[in-house]
């Protein structure tokens, strides 16, 4: 079992996500702070590697922060804070793509290629560098629910439960879009035409 997360105050107490959440809600303003200074890098890094654009990725995790802190009192488990902002942040990665696709069909965006060299570590094994480049080499062309679970599953690793869960979707509706973004990913690697 993972340890719980836990930052350290000024005074040298090391606090809980458990314990900044219930400080949250109670209005202290600094266990807001401590939540987001510890999960910003990840809800960042989490955010680029769907959108594929630092800038964007940005703008979307702090809209993912407000809402979260907006809607703290409908956690459960204020231990889970990691998780639930997670699935907030795919949430709202997810809404940002749709309206994104939405502006390029009625010509108010153009299609900004994904540059994969700005999302792989630079000391990647050639066969994960591989693995990368075909997967964002047709994200773009995805919708983006599609776009989404090949993310989180062939970037994030995760598994098909952990991906609905994230998603706030049904386990076959994630089965669904997955194969589908699998067979373009498929048709991509052999060659084939995408439209």
């Amino acid at each position: 079992m993972a340890e719980p997360a836990r930052v350290s105050s000024q005074s040298g107490v090391t606090h809980s996500d458990a314990a900044l959440v219930v400080a949250a809600r109670a209005g202290d303003a600094s266990a807001r702070e401590g939540l987001f200074r510890r999960h910003m890098p990840v809800a960042i890094g989490l955010s680029q590697r769907i959108l594929g654009r630092q800038g964007e990725a940005e703008d979307v995790v702090q809209d993912a922060f407000v809402e979260a802190f907006e809607r703290l009192d409908r956690l459960d488990n204020p231990q889970a804070f990691a998780a639930w902002l997670r699935s907030i942040v795919v949430h709202r990665v997810s809404k940002h793509l749709r309206r994104q696709q939405l502006l390029m069909r009625l010509g108010m965006r153009t299609r900004v290629p994904i540059d994969p060299d700005t999302l792989i570590a630079r000391g990647a094994p050639a066969e994960v560098v591989q693995e990368l480049r075909a997967v964002y080499g047709v994200l773009e062309r995805l919708p983006a629910e599609q776009r989404v679970a090949l993310v989180l599953r062939r970037v994030e690793g995760l598994e098909l439960s952990e991906i609905a869960a994230q998603m706030q979707l049904s386990l076959a509706t994630v089965k669904r879009r997955l194969a589908a973004a699998e067979a373009r990913l498929g048709r991509a690697r052999a060659g084939g035409r995408e439209p």
